[in-house]
């Protein structure tokens, strides 16, 4: 039998549910996680999104949303030692739980919808874990992600996590749709993208560069060594037996079939009142979503690229 280790958890052969504590090396490249993250005041904008959606009434029959939005992302309790058993050895997890939230600032769509909401709209939310698999590796996987969107979605993604004392380059990004013609200029389907591309959301946001922000976020720090080390956890749901499953009705108008997000956590050299390093956080996710005929390959569909990107900040320890 098990006896309580506390009033928020337990101890049974080694196993704790506990609040998680930042620095717990039983997290590994998790540890800088634990407690919340929020925007960084007006830096860049904020959080940024772009998803293309059917559009029954639109002569394209889609339309491009653009969202700026604010984020509190939570890790709150970790799960240690969890037993995965097996022969002849057991294999040994560490998790830590999360809850995504975000409320929009702006939104804008082309063509115009009246659908893209006023700020202040409640515009995503998910609960999941990350996990830290610490022995008994396939193909070096170490971080997997696991998360519930209540669109009707459930993700396993795996990964591996790096660190650097020079910090990693982050990729440029293109929104454009797979599987229509990419000449931006000429191919009136592309107009919407073409519209924010010569217009930027918000002056800002430009889908054909989409992690173009998060570039020009990051820069002075490192360009100015004011990051000590950074963390890089990647993740993709096509990496072994990863998957993204959901609802009929999202499988049939808009299926999200693959996700792919990139966290890099910055160790500033900057310390907070306690004295502790100031940590930054920036990700950059995208989500493949299949719908409509593709004209070049029939029995395929248009693959749509759903991105979000932030920077975020820790602000408890």
């Amino acid at each position: 039998m098990s006896s309580p280790k506390s009033q928020l958890g337990f101890d049974q052969n080694q196993r704790k549910i506990i609040i998680g504590e930042q620095q717990d090396s039983e997290l590994g490249p998790l540890c800088h996680l634990p407690g919340s993250w929020q925007n960084i005041g007006n830096l860049q904008g904020h959080g940024w999104n772009m998803i293309a959606l059917p559009f029954a009434a639109g002569d394209l029959d889609y339309r491009l949303l653009m969202n700026q939005y604010d984020e509190t992302l939570t890790f709150n309790l970790v799960d240690k030692g969890v037993p995965n058993r097996g022969i002849p050895d057991d294999q040994s997890v560490a998790t830590l739980d999360y809850t995504q939230i975000i409320n929009q600032i702006a939104a804008d769509d082309f063509p115009q919808s009246g659908l893209a909401g006023k700020p202040g709209l409640a515009i995503h939310h998910e609960p999941g874990l990350w996990l830290h698999m610490r022995d008994q590796l396939t193909d070096d996987l170490d971080i997997a992600r696991l998360s519930s969107i209540p669109h009707g979605d459930a993700v396993i993604a795996l990964g591996k996590s790096a660190q650097s004392q020079s910090g990693f380059e982050i990729p440029a990004l293109n929104g454009l749709p797979i599987g229509v013609s990419g000449d931006i200029d000429s191919n009136p389907y592309l107009v919407p993208y073409k519209h924010f591309r010569d217009h930027p959301f918000e002056g800002l946001f430009d889908p054909t560069q989409a992690n173009a922000l998060l570039q020009k976020a990051i820069a002075p720090l490192l360009r100015d060594g004011k990051v000590r080390n950074t963390t890089k956890l990647e993740v993709r749901s096509t990496a072994a037996s990863g998957s993204v499953n959901n609802i009929p009705f999202v499988t049939r108008q808009a299926n999200a079939a693959e996700m792919h997000s990139t966290f890099w956590i910055y160790e500033l050299t900057e310390t907070d009142s306690n004295g502790n390093p100031k940590l930054w956080m920036q990700y950059s996710q995208t989500v493949i979503l299949d719908f409509f005929n593709r004209k070049d390959r029939p029995g395929e569909l248009i693959r749509w690229p759903h991105i979000s990107i932030n920077t975020l900040e820790k602000v408890n320890t």
